[in-house]
């Protein structure tokens, strides 16, 4: 069974990260897509452009929410709205948010 699922990827620390667990989704036969949020992008080199394209040559796609799309060569990021991609996560099976930010206050001592 096959299963659809959006990486939203917030910041550009783990994008790079997340394009290739998206990658491994894909895969393994589930639909998968990327989502770079707010214009963070990881360093676009070599690599993570070839994971890039094979997302697509597995029916997945890499979006650009916000931002202007990073200008590298034989790259383009599909962009998309917040509004298309909420209409999109409806039909999801999972969405990950990956790589969240560090928490700026501890977790409360009931967490231990």
């Amino acid at each position: 069974m096959s299963f659809t699922m959006y990486f939203l990827l917030p910041n550009r620390s783990y994008a790079g990260d997340g394009t290739r667990s998206t990658l491994g989704q894909s895969v393994e036969n589930h639909f998968a897509f990327a989502v770079y949020m707010y214009g963070e992008y990881p360093p676009f080199n070599e690599y993570n452009v070839g994971n890039i394209e094979w997302i697509r040559d597995m029916e997945g796609d890499v979006f650009n929410l916000g931002g202007d799309p990073p200008d590298v060569e034989d790259l383009e990021l599909t962009p998309i709205t917040i509004e298309e991609l909420g209409e999109r996560m409806r039909d999801a099976d999972f969405i990950i948010p990956y790589g969240l930010p560090k928490a700026s206050s501890p977790p409360p001592d009931t967490c231990g």
